[in-house]
């Protein structure tokens, strides 16, 4: 296994000076619940959920600051967005999943047979446990090192683009309806083909748009709707 941890160490770029940081980052409390039994205690230095804790603060922490130098023109609301799009368990798990971090965690037989390597929550989880530990090992130079390097690399602009994103995010924290989008038009011929897409959030908006693909148009007609509402931006 140590041979494994260091493949992932040089992927993550850190080399922990105490090691017991990063196996703690990857164990799941099945491990220790399938090592200790059913009276393994809970969170007592054994398995990665207080990291997560940790992580998720040490994360939060880097991309807040990381967006209000880059963007000081942007509202309140348009910086929570790009905070809320980083930090998104969606994105960290495509980033472990970039990293192979599933194939390092030390998972109790269970976990193991039911998929658990490839399970969304846990390797989300487990990148926020990585993040931690890092800390702990080398301070916040080192964390907020892996956390611009591999979180957040270049997205900052695809997050500003990607309206359906955007406004999927909106609805959520809104709690209304989520966007359900749909081709109305077609018009023209086949090599110059335009398209209007509706998108449409229950009873509480929508909004039409044309564009050459229907991909273009969905993201104009999300575009459209996110336009009307600067507070969330």
């Amino acid at each position: 296994m140590q041979s494994n941890l260091d493949e992932l160490q040089r992927a993550i770029g850190h080399q922990f000076s105490d090691q017991r940081f990063l196996a703690r980052a990857l164990t799941h409390y099945s491990h220790v619940y399938q090592e200790q039994g059913p009276d393994a205690p809970r969170n007592v230095g054994g398995d990665n959920q207080q990291l997560e804790f940790l992580g998720d603060a040490v994360l939060g922490m880097v991309v807040s600051e990381l967006v209000f130098t880059n963007f000081p023109h942007h509202s309140e609301g348009k910086l929570h967005l790009l905070k809320a799009r980083l930090v998104s368990e969606m994105h960290l798990f495509d980033i472990a999943r970039k990293l192979e971090l599933g194939n390092y965690l030390f998972l109790g037989r269970g976990e193991e047979l039911s998929g658990g390597r490839q399970r969304r929550a846990m390797l989300a989880d487990a990148l926020e446990a990585l993040i931690a530990a890092i800390y702990l090992d080398g301070g916040m130079s080192a964390a907020s090192a892996f956390v611009t390097g591999h979180v957040i690399g270049d997205i900052c602009g695809e997050v500003q683009t990607d309206y359906k994103t955007s406004l999927l995010t909106i609805a959520r924290e809104k709690d209304w309806p989520l966007p359900v989008y749909s081709v109305v038009a077609e018009v023209g011929p086949a090599h110059a083909r335009t398209f209007t897409v509706e998108v449409r959030l229950g009873d509480a908006c929508s909004a039409q748009a044309e564009g050459s693909s229907k991909k273009s148009a969905s993201q104009a007609a999300a575009k459209a709707v996110v336009d009307r509402f600067p507070e969330s931006l």
